[in-house]
């Protein structure tokens, strides 16, 4: 059926646009569904890469369980050498400092510290190896180094934790006003019902502290 005049030209019209706009509308389309193409894949790599990294955080935990420290740093290690970008890794080698720690092998529980606090991209995780790293420092009587450590940013979840461990290294230095004063912070920045307040109310007195008050 013939098209009217009135038709004609709409068609022309269309026509005139498409050749004007067509080519950008199809690049953009192209831009768009290939940048949808890539976010997809890259989630499905996050995905893939996850899973692989819980089975081998899965061996570092059976490895430690069973006391096998030779097997935890080297799975321990696999994580961060393949998947140093997940949580995982970060939790393997936490967990691989402890195990060191408690073998009394104090140079690989910092080194695997080290790693998490450096290469860390969880905060939190972060701030576990900063604190437990201080107390390797106190042990090793790098005493200024293991105050530089706490002196960084923590959450407030993480308060009462730095501030015990700052108590305990300030002690060791004999600073006791200033351990006293960070004792008490700990006190204040911890949960009533947290069991770990007996302990620090303990080293508050051992050192001849009272009370509860923050000297801040």
């Amino acid at each position: 059926m013939a098209y009217d005049l009135e038709e004609q030209e709409q068609l022309d019209s269309i026509k005139a646009w498409w050749n004007k706009y067509g080519n950008l509308i199809t690049w953009v389309l192209i831009i768009a569904l290939g940048g949808f193409a890539a976010w997809n894949g890259w989630k499905t790599y996050q995905r893939k890469q996850a899973a692989q990294a819980s089975v081998l955080y899965e061996e570092v935990q059976k490895a430690a369980t069973a006391k096998d420290s030779a097997k935890v740093l080297r799975a321990a290690g696999d994580l961060k050498d393949k998947f140093g970008g997940t949580a995982y890794a970060q939790m393997g080698a936490l967990s691989a400092a402890k195990v060191a720690f408690e073998s009394n092998d104090l140079k690989t529980a910092k080194a695997q510290l080290e790693w998490v606090v450096k290469q860390g991209k969880d905060e939190e995780y972060r701030s576990v190896a900063k604190i437990r790293l201080a107390g390797i420092l106190l042990d090793e009587k790098a005493y200024d180094e293991g105050l530089k450590l706490l002196a960084g940013d923590f959450s407030p979840a993480f308060a009462a934790d730095v501030a015990d461990r700052r108590g305990d290294i300030l002690v060791a230095q004999n600073k006791l006003e200033e351990a006293r004063t960070a004792y008490r912070t700990a006190l204040e920045k911890m949960d009533e019902k947290n069991p770990g307040r007996q302990l620090v109310q303990l080293k508050l007195d051992a050192i001849g502290g009272t009370g509860t008050k923050s000297a801040a």
